[in-house]
């Protein structure tokens, strides 16, 4: 059975920094609102202290996350194992977005290897942390990271990436703010 934590213990840590992908889930406050679940990777999750994370957002072709944090600040993070022991862990939380404009900004990127196209930091204070036993997850093999977002990122440039970001990050699909436009005028 499932046990619940009021923090990332050691062994929790332990398991989330085996994991190469995670999953985050957002939603509007709006009940017509779309909910959002997005896989991520790339090396792109920290443990900030027991009761923080957070996460490299790269520039992608939606901007979910980003604004349900701002109408709501509701997120939730799901490591599953599929490899190894089965196992689940999920990080509920107030999430908030940090913007390269953004007070902070300094003190977190330098947690994160260097990435194209870095848009924004996700940094969630977690106020549960649940794990399942992941018994119904298929196994799967590790074969290695994908590169087609650096690949596409690197192409871009970074006014490339700044008129991409204008054209499809502005709002999210259902109209929520997504990128401040102060973020914008700052890269």
């Amino acid at each position: 059975m499932g046990k619940v934590y009021d923090r990332i213990d050691e062994g929790v840590a332990e398991f989330i920094e085996k994991q190469r992908v995670f999953f985050v889930g957002t939603a509007p406050t709006g009940l017509d609102g779309h909910l959002n679940v997005s896989p991520k990777g790339l090396d792109s999750f920290r443990i900030l202290g027991p009761t923080q994370v957070a996460y490299l957002d790269l520039t992608g072709s939606g901007i979910e996350t980003v604004a349900h944090l701002r109408e709501n600040g509701r997120i939730t993070i799901m490591f599953c194992a599929f490899e190894g022991r089965p196992l689940i862990v999920r990080l509920y939380g107030k999430g908030r977005v940090v913007e390269p404009s953004d007070a902070g900004w300094d003190g977190l990127i330098g947690a994160f290897p260097p990435h194209p196209g870095a848009r924004t930091i996700i940094v969630v204070d977690v106020d549960r942390v649940a794990d399942a036993c992941g018994y119904s997850v298929p196994r799967y093999a590790y074969e290695g990271e994908r590169t087609q977002l650096l690949d596409w990122s690197n192409r871009k440039g970074d006014s490339g990436l700044e008129a991409y970001r204008s054209q499809k990050n502005a709002a999210s699909i259902d109209g929520l703010p997504g990128l401040s436009t102060k973020a914008e005028a700052g890269r």
